[in-house]
């Protein structure tokens, strides 16, 4: 019984340690050469997805966009990676 309300306050702790790591004040952080599973885990999964080229054998390139947020209001942010490491992060005013 013990260790039900143990493991249950552990899985308690990592749900409530991923919401706050996934937090778009964190989006102005974001630096090139940073690794994907970084971002997603800084700021969370993004609001779009775009491929930009995919060719087999070759790295892959993607943008993922995030639309403004309360916690980074009127800011859209677009994050480039270029073989899983950002390449580059545009951050524009949006009204």
């Amino acid at each position: 019984m013990r260790w039900i309300r143990l493991f249950g306050a552990i899985v308690l702790l990592m749900a409530g340690s991923s919401v706050l790591a996934a937090d778009a004040g964190e989006r102005k952080f974001i630096r090139k050469g940073m690794a994907e599973g970084e971002v997603l885990h800084k700021i969370g999964k993004p609001d779009h997805e775009a491929f930009i080229r995919v060719v087999k054998g070759q790295p892959e390139e993607k943008s993922w966009t995030y639309f403004p947020h309360p916690r980074d209001a009127q800011t859209l942010t677009i994050i480039t990676f270029h073989a899983g490491t950002v390449s580059s992060i545009e951050r524009k005013i949006a009204r």
